[in-house]
């Protein structure tokens, strides 16, 4: 792992001008580094089992109707794009991911959807009509403030939730909330997007969270219809299904999710792709069009 990275900055440090092959490069067209990246690149991707059509998800309460649209990487496979290529700590507690089927996970406008499930009971979606998410908002910016001064007492740069990228909306109908915050992490100039999803269960809620970057606000606002269809629960875990007398209720409401762990994971993960988009494979892909190889796939 250590020696993937060293690998990139040495091709980082190498790169002065950006221009995109419109074939394979030859071996005579890189450097001993640039060919191990290029070799580790093609292999890594070509070793991911891309699933599509109907995926039952491995915890069996919940499926994905994937289509042709977009494809699923098993819990395994995204692990391995989230540690091995995205460069962020391990974590075994997540179902696997979800990526728009025009992109590789190393491709330069690539953004994908991380999903878990937390069991907590029913939440009771009463409170959705009267929630002020102005008000909302400022009690979250607050809370941000105070995480950031004891991130930065722990040697980490500051983070700052700048606002809403989208308001939270809640789909009665199909018991599915969503909502988007726009966080700036340090003097980056570039802010992240933290776009969340939530399909309400009758045992738990199922988290759809989108790691990508402010840029890409309007690809994903595109799809969010889409990829609100993809996910549903089985019979006996569906939210219509609940029953007071055995089920259990969460101690939250609807306010409480949007709310939330104002530095989750997610979050974070899509500052670490930010990052790896603006130093690592937009160069690189750029350089050896390593993009347009992947989308042959």
């Amino acid at each position: 792992m250590h020696r993937f990275f060293t690998l990139l900055l040495s091709i980082l440090l190498s790169v002065i001008t950006l221009q995109v092959f419109a074939d394979e490069p030859s071996s005579g067209e890189m450097s001993q580094e640039e060919a191990e990246y290029y070799a580790w690149a093609t292999e890594f991707v070509s070793s991911l089992n891309k699933q599509t059509g109907t995926v039952t998800l491995p915890n069996k309460v919940a499926s994905l109707n994937l289509g042709d649209e977009y494809y699923y990487l098993s819990p395994e496979d995204a692990e391995r794009v989230l540690v091995e290529a995205w460069g962020n700590p391990p974590d075994d507690t997540h179902l696997g991911m979800i990526f728009p089927a025009q992109y590789s996970p190393l491709d330069a406008g690539a953004w994908g959807v991380l999903i878990e499930y937390s069991e907590e009971g029913y939440v009771d979606d009463s409170d959705a009509r009267d929630i002020d998410y102005d008000d909302l908002l400022e009690d979250m910016q607050a809370d941000t403030r105070e995480a950031s001064e004891y991130r930065t007492q722990q040697g980490y740069e500051t983070i700052e939730l700048v606002g809403w990228a989208a308001k939270p909306y809640y789909d009665a109908t199909q018991h599915k909330l969503h909502w988007a915050k726009e966080l700036k992490f340090g003097n980056d100039p570039d802010h992240t997007l933290n776009y969340n999803l939530r399909v309400l269960g009758r045992k738990g809620v199922l988290s759809l969270n989108f790691i990508a970057d402010m840029s890409q606000l309007q690809e994903i606002e595109g799809s969010l219809d889409s990829v609100m269809q993809v996910a549903h629960f089985d019979p006996g875990y569906r939210y219509d299904e609940f029953n007071p007398d055995v089920d259990k209720v969460a101690a939250y409401g609807i306010g409480a999710l949007v709310a939330g762990k104002v530095l989750a994971k997610t979050g974070l993960l899509a500052a670490g792709l930010l990052l790896l988009k603006k130093f690592w494979f937009v160069i690189v892909a750029g350089f050896y069009g390593i993009a347009k190889l992947f989308r042959r796939k």
